[in-house]
């Protein structure tokens, strides 16, 4: 059982993710370099597929990079490029190598990346997938055929808390977890109101119980961070009124940082939330201060001690 699972059923331990840097060149010492502060603090890393439909090194060579680095990986699937086939071979193909996390998503459209002419595919969605890695996790192809026997998964997915509809968006989630998704890693959201009303929509529910419930928190250099997210990452609104605050700071990356651990506090206030997903654009410690200015121990220190909620809130 990987330690992510465990933590989420254990039903009362702080779960913490983070997402891995994307790979173009190098080797597995410069991944290495490049990861082992994220993975001092969180139970699992992503291996990302593609994010904001441009080519990188792949999910599952990403993932088992991570791996062989000590860390626990979380494999990305994006339905945008890869029909049930492909799909389902990278999540057998990683399970031979001890992946164990897999975290589903629809994917952006081929025009947020850099490559617009790609074919798209799509051939599953965000909520068929769950239910096919599910499947998989029960030890049967989507089309009935046998794996030989169970694949021991942990199966999460995606959902973005802060785009419209609104009223959508904790129906689809709720999609999500009816077909077997145990925990969700929400898209970036710069509207505490939205994700507020989701997370309490979701609690309402009783789905908080069924799936931990991750909100993310991006650390940013400053606007032109900000402004990218808001113009290249399709979902992400950043409000004019917050990228003016950060402009207008004397010090515009210790600016972004107060508004990440500002956000930070709000997400982990809110009732049904189980941690946080980070993902770090600045790469010059600002992980580790945030975590530390949350009060939270390092990931052995929390495993030393059963570290159950953080002491910020």
């Amino acid at each position: 059982m990987s330690r992510l699972r465990s933590l989420i059923e254990a039903g009362d331990r702080l779960v913490l993710t983070g997402e891995a840097r994307t790979m173009d060149a190098g080797d597995l010492d410069d991944f290495s370099e490049k990861t082992v502060e994220m993975a001092e603090w969180v139970d699992a890393i992503n291996a990302t597929d593609n994010p904001t439909a441009r080519a990188h090194a792949s999910n599952v060579a990403i993932a088992i990079a991570i791996a062989q680095m000590g860390a626990e990986p979380v494999l990305q699937v994006v339905c945008r490029d890869k029909n049930r086939l492909a799909c389902q071979a990278d999540v057998v193909g990683a399970a031979l190598h001890g992946v164990e996390n897999v975290c589903c998503l629809t994917g952006d459209d081929v025009t947020a990346g850099d490559e617009p002419q790609a074919c798209r595919v799509f051939d599953l969605d965000g909520p068929q997938l769950v239910s096919v890695v599910d499947g998989l996790s029960r030890g049967r192809y989507l089309s009935g055929r046998s794996t030989g026997r169970p694949l021991d998964l942990l199966v999460g997915a995606v959902e973005n808390p802060g785009a419209p509809p609104l009223e959508y968006r904790a129906e689809r989630a709720a999609l999500k977890i009816g077909a077997g998704a145990r925990f969700l890693q929400l898209q970036i959201c710069f509207l505490p109101e939205r994700l507020e009303a989701f997370v309490s929509a979701l609690d309402r529910a009783g789905l908080c119980q069924q799936a931990a419930i991750l909100p993310t928190i991006v650390l940013l250099r400053g606007t032109r961070g900000l402004k990218f997210v808001h113009d290249r990452v399709p979902g992400v609104i950043v409000p004019p009124e917050t990228i003016a605050r950060i402009e207008a700071a004397q010090d515009e990356s210790e600016a972004a940082y107060a508004l990440a651990l500002e956000q930070a506090r709000e997400a982990l206030a809110l009732p049904g939330v189980r941690g946080l997903h980070l993902t770090d654009f600045r790469h010059d410690g600002a992980l580790s201060r945030l975590c530390e200015d949350l009060r939270i121990p390092t990931r052995e220190e929390r495993y030393a001690d059963a570290y159950r909620s953080p002491l910020a809130v």
